[in-house]
């Protein structure tokens, strides 16, 4: 991989709290850690002033190749991977920090091929999926017989299509919102089932349409996101793990998952024309 100096050059797609986070990490501690920043756009890109150095701002994402970089970060909406993801794979390694584009089989298709044809990586971080690795050994072994996740929070934390949770009020409990394929799941929920999402990449003997999600909204969660994940191989082999994310009402983003993502950002030394789970 090229790199200016002995920096890795990051492009950060998004500007939410999440690519907030990332943005001033590298600011911060990036050098110390080989990493630097090469550019930074945002939907909206007043809310980069006075935040992110003016010469680092991109004010159109169409002319990202104009800012040399060897990993563009998207941290935004599965939107932009439809839109840019092949563009981006075309000029440096990407990492989708929106999985759920993914759940589009097309879109998938196209962007492991472009990966392949540019000798880039597709990484997919692991976010706050916790056993990804032994997933993905286990489902490249030929061993997984099914994956079920389940994802529960507070309904505010919930960014759901349509109506299904228009009607809630605190203190009604735990209301099941949707159980079924990932596949299914990952349009409802866009930006709440990327957990998921990279479960479906590390169980590729399953799939997005093989592995099975249920989310839940419960309003006695208030502090936390929960994660369940069962995994079932063979002769009755079985794995359960709970994993408890600290979260604010409203959060889409447990705090742990932020550290997630630095920690998946600092594996991306190339692994060129392959899907990455980092």
């Amino acid at each position: 991989m090229e790199t200016s100096g002995s920096l890795l050059r990051i492009g950060v797609v998004g500007f939410g709290h999440l690519g907030k986070y990332l943005v001033e990490r590298i600011l911060k501690d990036g050098a110390a850690v080989g990493l630097s920043l090469a550019f930074v756009w945002n939907r909206n890109s007043d809310k980069l002033k006075g935040l992110v150095p003016d010469e680092l701002i991109l004010g159109d994402l169409s002319c990202f190749a104009d800012r040399p970089c060897d990993v563009i970060v998207e941290v935004c909406h599965p939107q932009i991977v439809k839109e840019f993801g092949l563009h981006f794979l075309s000029q440096s390694h990407f990492m989708v920090g929106s999985p759920s584009a993914l759940s589009d089989p097309d879109l998938n298709t196209r962007l492991r091929q472009a990966a392949q044809q540019y000798d880039r990586t597709l990484y997919v971080p692991s976010g706050a999926l916790w056993g990804g690795q032994d997933i993905q050994r286990l489902s490249d072994s030929g061993a997984l017989k099914a994956l079920f996740i389940r994802m529960s929070k507070h309904p505010s934390c919930f960014r759901l299509t349509g109506d299904v949770l228009s009607d809630w009020t605190e203190g009604e409990g735990r209301r099941v919102l949707f159980s079924g394929s990932v596949a299914d799941l990952c349009p409802l929920a866009p930006n709440n089932v990327n957990t998921m999402a990279a479960a479906a990449v590390a169980a590729a003997s399953l799939g997005f349409t093989g592995v099975q999600g249920e989310i839940v909204s419960d309003t006695a969660l208030s502090d936390y996101h929960v994660v369940e994940v069962e995994v079932t191989g063979p002769n009755g082999f079985s794995v359960h793990t709970v994993r408890r994310n600290p979260a604010r009402l409203g959060a889409v983003t447990g705090s742990a998952t932020y550290n997630s993502f630095w920690s998946s950002l600092l594996v991306c030394k190339g692994h060129g024309g392959r899907v990455y789970l980092c």
